[in-house]
Order: structure tokens, then C-alpha cells, then sequence
């Protein structure tokens, strides 16, 4: 604990859930307000946007309203955020907002209000590009010596530099002997730029280099010659590492500290702009951020340094001046002027909080107690020695354990304040309730189940298992249906056995007492039937709901491998003769998406009327402040009907959601019986059927950034283009392809509904599921 604390003089949480990292803080006069104070803007990877102006002794758990000047959702995640000169024949700063797959440059305004409420922001769109490769960080300059607007670089996560001078596309450029991105950097002085290459060098190539070398419209081997014109790129100069860095900074507030930052993962390096080590610090913590902020002494560098144990430090060079203790681990820190303060030290979370402080000091006042100084009693000490020794070996005999368990809709904590601990072999029974969390049957009756305890050494350990809840406890015995509408048949080679004795608990109010036929009532859905037939090894199951089939037809198959291997049956074997019930399954994936559709339609309609709610507001505010007030013109008529608007639309889109759970609830039962029958009818390993049920089933629950649409159709691509493609050819041109768009809310089902009978026809056709990349290609081996 650090004697020294960061003092907080503004601080705020910025949402729930979300997640930041160093590109997404920045900090300048983003609205061109010309006073020279500063503006922090933050963005999120669920693609929040916020831009603050905070004021001193304002604080609060969640977002202080009056310092937030722009909140604004963007459908894309933020990757990071920068403040420049991005448009020509234009001096004023705008803001570039790096995505995955697009970077866009916006101007903030702001307008005087005429209420208390403060004046209004608004985030207009200037320009935007849409990037052929994924992004992973971008920097910022004067490329080439042209003054007066800055140029963007972008480096993408197949080391490809793609530049853009404002609202054109200039160039791009492969990094030779790429593997991994590192971090990316502008230096201004040499006209160069500067990375970490994945061989732990930090590498320098100069813009002109650049401009003149292979024009990079597909990657090529390096050891292959040139296809085009120009010259092979190559560094400039390189200076080896050996470890990976986490960031780069070229400070510019002095001319005579010209040094290049470099932070590692265990050491801060300062360079020259040629490449010579100025000096080397070895740090005895693991960082996380820094930032070099100023020159005090000509000469030296102060640096802010940001790392792991809630600490943010400072340097002067190799020198430690300064600790503080922060309420969290930094991933970013900047440096801001406001109007009350100077040099505020800015700092962000990767869960979101924001904290503006400066450096002084918070002393503790705990003094140990003074000790009466007498001499030990040796005696009394040894007594004491086998006391603990006695009490040692009578532990290591017990241990104490806390029991959680876990289903799919619940979770309790089972340890009771009599669940004392037990000797080693012995066992104990701890009994818990069950229940339905809704109108509709649960897509999995398995639970989890954790054990923690504590070693006789006192290491904590935790133990899990799996377990299953009883098939009755969501479900009846009930007559059988005659006439439904989904069927399937599961074929045995063994001869037909007695439904009444696979399934006991249900027998007792059985009508077949020959065991033919048994029917299961589920206590919040439709009724499932079992029949047997009577002169084949086959056995039909049928409802009227597809989704509620698969809890029964996962217990009748787990019933028959239990009760054949009882019987000492080795060569049980199981299958399903198809066809694959593809279009019912489709009618679950269609209901689910147009749940979905409709939640954003919600969304929207919400957020339209909620800004027209406001504006009425407004204008009835300013009628009432005016000295002389003018006829409200039915404005308080047009406020009462936009609030019920609003009333109603929240309870339309919280009648939507729930309706959306349950269907992805359906939806996951569905897919559930899906892989299931797929493993039936293929023969399919364990090992494959985990990998189709991870495909199929990527997400254990939709958000608003993500559903299962995209998500699934991503996955079962990937397998098409991989190890269920048509031909090598096709696996390794798949391979090296760049990654695919950001995902999102698709127009339609028709590309996923497609994607997933290709899959089923190629699985099918004998193609295999498996994670090894040449999992299709041909046998190189001469002897084969």
C-alpha cells in the first residue's frame, strides 16, 4: 500500500459490461472551442462513444450529467479514438474513430442552449472509409512534410500499413516478415513510422521508403521476385528487444529530448531517432501503460508509467520522483488542461472507470501498537509449538468445502451454515430445490456442480462435476397422441424393448401396459410421444412442437446406452435413417431472428421518440423562463402523447424481449435435436459432435451486439471453407483469405439457412469435423 494516493478531482463509470483498452482515450479541444481546456473522449468496444468536459469536486457512481457533453451508440466497436486535423482546407480539429472494419472522421459541435440544461452537442459525420482488412490500431501525421493537416495510417491484423490522406485512399504497404501487430507510431522529426515486429525488434521505415516500394495488392512470399514495379521494403533500421512491447510514444514538447519510448513487457527503452540506446530501465513490475509528458530538466524526459498493482508512477528518465496509488489497473493515461486545473492526470479502466487526478498526498494514520518488551518464555513457547503441530495433523484429515451448484436458468449456493467439514472418504447428501424460470421448457437439464475447499497446507482448490435433473421434474405421464405434426424415427439393431421399464418414474399411470407406447405431458409445453414398434427395432417420437421433442429423444438414447449395457450389449448401435428435418428447424431459426428484427425496430422507434420528447421539453422550458410568455401552442397536448408514445413502446420492446428469450430458448432446443440427429445419422465421434455443437451453437445467450445469426453463420462458413471444403485448393486460398466483415444483424435468414444445409449435405457426403487445418488435404508422404 502506497503511502501516496492519486487524488480524485473528477471520476465517472461509463456503462455496464463494457470494455476499453489504450486506443479508446484521447484527450483535446475536440469542438474547437478555442479556450484551450481540453475534452476527454472515450470510446468502448460495444461502441460507445462519449466525450467529457469535467469539472472539479463533481463525482458520482455512475456519469455525471452536467460533464457529459455527447453520449452516442455507434453500430460498430471502437477500437480507438483520435483528435487532429483530418479534413482539408480546414485548421479545425475533428475526431477519427477507428473500427474493425471502417474508420470514420467526425466534427463536434456544440450549440448555446437557452435553458439551464447547458449547451448541446452534436456529432455529425464528415467522412468515413470502409477497410478490405481488419483493423488493429492507426497513427497520425504530417506524412511527407505536408503542413497544415494531418494524413492517417492504418495497420491491419495481416500486417498490411494502409494510408489515407482525409477523404481519399493513398496507398498500402505489407510489412515483410509479418506475423503478429504490434504497436504503431508517427515520428514527425525523421518522416518515418516505427512498429514492434513479431521478431521483438523495434523496426523504423521511412514514408518515402514506403511510398516507393510494392504496391500491395496481394500478399507475396518475399523470397519470391517481384511481380510489379517498385522497390522490396525494408527497414531503415531495426534495434532487437527480445521481448514484446506494449506501446510506443514519440513526445514533441522539446526539441532537445528528440527520444523514441519504448515500453516492454519487463523494461522501458529510450532511443534516439537513428536507433541508439539513450538508456534502459528494468522494471520490476508487470506495466500496463505510460505516457511521456513533459521536460522539466533539458535534457531528461518525465514519463507517467501505469502498471499491474494499482500504481501509476513517475519518472524523470531512469529516476523514480513519484508514487501513486490508483482505485484500479490503468490500460490508458493522458494529460489534460480544465478550466480549474492544469496537468490533470487522466486515467481509464478496462472496465469503464474514468478518473481525473493529481498527485498528492493521502498519509495513513494507523500506528502499531507498542509491544511490552519482556523475554520469551521458551517453556510456554515449545507447549504452544506442539499444540499447533497437534492441530495440524488433525486437519489434514478434514477438509472444509463450499457447494455451488449451476443449471441452466438457476444457481444456488448449497453450503449451509451446518455443512461442517468431513474427513477424507466420507461422503454427505445436500438437498435443493428446482424450478421452471419460465413459460416454456428448459433447453438442457444439466447443471454444474462446484466444490471449494481448502488443502490441508491451506491452498484453495475447486472441484467441478456435471449432473443431470430429472426428466419429471418437467414433464408428466399423459395418453398418447394419435396425430402430430413433427416426427422421428430412431432406429436400434437391438430387438424392441419396454418403454414402461426405460422409463420407471413414468409407468405407474402407464395405459400401455405393454410398453409400446408412452407419452410425456411437459408442464409448460406440448406433449411428446414415444411409440415402439412391435415387428422392427425402430421407435418414433412425436409432438406438435419440434422444439420440446429434444429433451425425450436425448433421454430415450442416454436410457438405451445405460440399459444395453447393463445387459452386457457391447455392439449396441444407434442411428437415424433421416431425412434431416431441416425445414422445421428453419421455422425456429425464422421466429427467433424476427424477434430480433423487431427488438431493434423497438430500439429505434424508442430512441426517435425519446429525442423528440426531449426537444418539446426544451421549448416548453424556454416558453415558461421567458419574461413574457407566449401561448404553449398544444406543446403540453404533444409532450402528453409523445410520453404515452414512449410508455408504450417500453412495454412493446420489454414484451419483445421476453418473447426473444424464450424463443432462443426454443431455438437452442431445436439445435440441440439438430446435432443430435446429425450424430445419429453420420456416425459422428464425440469429438465431432462437440465441434458441430459449438458451431451451431456459438452463443449461450443473445445481447445487442451480437446474436446467434451472425455469430453461427460465421462459424458454419468457417468449416466450409476449412476442413469441409470441396478441394485443398479451395481450403488453402480460404486460408489465406483476409478475415470476414463485422459481424452484425443479417437483412435475412437466406444465407444462414443455406450455409446450414451445405454443411449438413457435406457432413452427408463423408466430410470430416476437425480443428487441424489440413484436415481435407491430400497425403504428401512419397511411400503412401
Amino acid at each position: 500500500m502506497s503511502l501516496f494516493k492519486a487524488r480524485d478531482w473528477w471520476s465517472a463509470g461509463l456503462g455496464e459490461g463494457e470494455e476499453f483498452d489504450q486506443g479508446c482515450l484521447c484527450v483535446g479541444d475536440v469542438d474547437n472551442s478555442g479556450t484551450g481546456h481540453d475534452k476527454v473522449v472515450v470510446g468502448s468496444y460495444m461502441g460507445m462513444l462519449r466525450i467529457f468536459s469535467p469539472h472539479a469536486n463533481k463525482s458520482s457512481e455512475g456519469v455525471p450529467v452536467e460533464a457529459q457533453l455527447l453520449e452516442v451508440q455507434l453500430h460498430n466497436a471502437i477500437i480507438q479514438v483520435e483528435v487532429g486535423k483530418f479534413v482539408s482546407c480546414s485548421e479545425l480539429l475533428h475526431l477519427a474513430v477507428l473500427h474493425p472494419r471502417k474508420l470514420s472522421v467526425y466534427s463536434v459541435s456544440g450549440t448555446a442552449g437557452n435553458v439551464e440544461h447547458g449547451d448541446q452537442y452534436q456529432l455529425k459525420l464528415v467522412y468515413e472509409h470502409n477497410l478490405q482488412r481488419t483493423a488493429c490500431n492507426m497513427t497520425y501525421g504530417t506524412f511527407g512534410g505536408v503542413t497544415g493537416h494531418h494524413s492517417l495510417c492504418i495497420q491491419s491484423m495481416d500486417g498490411m500499413l494502409m494510408f489515407f490522406e482525409q477523404d481519399s485512399y493513398s496507398f498500402g504497404r505489407f510489412l515483410p516478415g509479418f506475423l503478429l501487430p504490434g504497436p504503431l507510431v508517427y515520428n514527425p522529426r525523421t518522416d518515418s513510422f516505427l512498429t514492434v515486429s513479431s521478431a521483438r525488434q523495434l523496426e523504423s521505415y521511412k514514408y518515402e521508403t514506403l511510398a516507393v516500394a510494392t504496391e500491395a495488392e496481394s500478399r507475396q512470399d518475399p523470397d519470391l521476385p517481384l511481380k510489379t514495379g517498385g522497390k522490396r521494403l525494408t527497414p531503415d533500421w531495426t534495434f532487437v528487444l527480445g521481448e514484446q512491447a506494449l506501446d510506443l510514444s514519440l513526445p514533441s514538447f522539446s526539441h532537445s529530448s528528440s527520444s523514441i519510448f519504448v515500453l516492454g513487457e519487463r523494461n522501458l527503452y529510450c532511443l534516439r531517432d537513428n536507433g541508439q540506446i539513450r538508456f534502459m530501465k528494468k522494471l520490476e513490475f508487470n506495466p500496463s501503460c505510460f505516457l511521456p509528458y513533459t521536460s522539466v530538466t533539458d535534457g531528461t524526459t518525465n514519463l507517467l508509467l501505469g502498471n499491474h498493482t494499482n500504481m501509476m508512477l513517475v519518472y524523470q528518465d531512469v529516476t523514480l520522483k513519484w508514487a501513486a496509488q490508483l482505485p484500479f489497473v490503468p490500460v490508458a493515461v493522458r494529460v489534460g488542461n480544465f478550466p480549474e486545473l492544469k496537468g490533470v492526470v487522466i486515467s481509464l479502466s478496462s472496465g469503464g472507470h474514468l478518473l481525473c487526478s493529481y498527485m498528492g498526498t493521502d498519509p495513513s494514520f494507523f500506528s502499531t501498537p507498542k509491544v511490552d518488551a519482556r523475554e520469551a518464555d521458551y517453556e510456554q513457547v515449545d507447549a504452544e509449538m506442539k499444540k499447533l503441530q497437534k492441530f495440524i495433523r488433525e486437519a489434514t484429515r478434514t477438509q472444509g468445502r463450499r457447494l455451488l451448484a449451476r443449471t441452466d436458468k438457476w444457481a444456488q449456493d448449497l453450503t449451509a451454515e451446518s455443512f461442517k467439514s468431513f474427513s477424507v472418504g466420507s461422503s454427505t447428501v445436500v438437498a435443493f430445490s428446482a424450478f421452471l424460470n419460465g413459460r416454456y421448457p428448459p433447453a438442457d437439464l444439466t447443471g454444474d456442480i462446484t466444490v471449494s475447499y481448502s488443502s490441508p497446507t491451506g491452498v484453495p482448490r475447486v472441484l467441478q462435476s456435471k449432473f443431470s435433473l430429472p426428466l419429471a421434474l418437467v414433464c408428466v405421464q399423459s395418453s398418447p397422441a394419435k396425430t402430430t405434426k413433427f416426427k422421428i424415427t430412431v432406429d436400434t439393431n437391438q430387438p424392441p424393448v419396454d418403454l414402461n421399464s426405460i422409463f420407471p418414474e413414468f409407468s405407474a399411470k402407464s395405459e400401455d401396459k405393454d410398453g409400446n407406447s408412452l407419452a410425456f405431458q411437459f408442464l409448460s409445453g406440448a406433449k411428446v410421444t414415444v411409440l415402439a414398434s412391435k415387428t422392427s427395432q425402430r421407435y418414433r417420437i412425436q409432438s406438435d412442437s419440434f422444439e420440446d421433442m429434444w429433451l425425450v429423444v436425448k433421454e430415450l438414447v442416454q436410457r438405451f446406452d445405460r440399459n444395453f449395457s447393463k445387459l452386457g450389449v457391447k455392439d449396441f448401435k444407434k442411428s437415424f435413417s433421416g431425412p434431416l428435418p431441416l425445414q422445421e428447424y428453419f421455422l425456429s431459426v425464422d421466429h427467433h431472428f424476427q424477434l430480433r428484427v423487431s427488438a431493434q425496430q423497438y430500439q429505434d422507434l424508442l430512441s426517435e421518440r425519446a429525442v423528440q420528447f426531449r426537444a418539446i421539453q426544451r421549448r416548453l422550458l424556454t416558453r415558461f423562463k421567458d419574461k413574457t410568455p407566449a401561448p404553449l401552442q398544444n406543446l403540453d397536448t404533444l409532450l402528453d402523447a409523445t410520453y404515452s408514445q414512449v410508455m408504450a413502446l417500453a412495454e412493446a420492446a420489454e414484451e419483445n424481449r421476453a418473447l426473444l428469450e424464450e424463443a432462443f430458448v426454443r431455438l437452442r432446443s431445436a439445435t440441440h435435436l439438430l446435432v443430435l440427429l446429425l450424430s445419429l445419422w453420420q456416425g459422428l465421434t464425440p469429438d465431432q459432435t462437440a465441434i458441430l455443437e459449438a458451431t451451431l451453437l456459438p452463443l449461450l445467450q443473445d445481447t445487442p451486439q451480437l446474436g446467434w445469426e451472425e455469430s453461427c453463420d460465421a462459424a458454419v462458413s468457417h468449416l466450409l471453407r476449412t476442413c469441409l471444403s470441396r478441394s485443398p485448393k479451395d481450403q488453402a486460398t480460404s486460408l489465406a483469405q483476409a478475415g470476414g466483415p463485422v459481424l452484425g444483424l443479417p437483412k435475412d435468414t437466406a444465407r444462414l439457412k443455406k450455409h446450414i444445409t451445405l454443411l449438413c449435405d457435406r457432413i452427408g457426403k463423408g466430410g470430416r469435423l476437425t480443428l487441424a487445418s489440413e484436415a481435407n488435404l491430400p497425403n504428401l508422404n512419397p511411400s503412401s
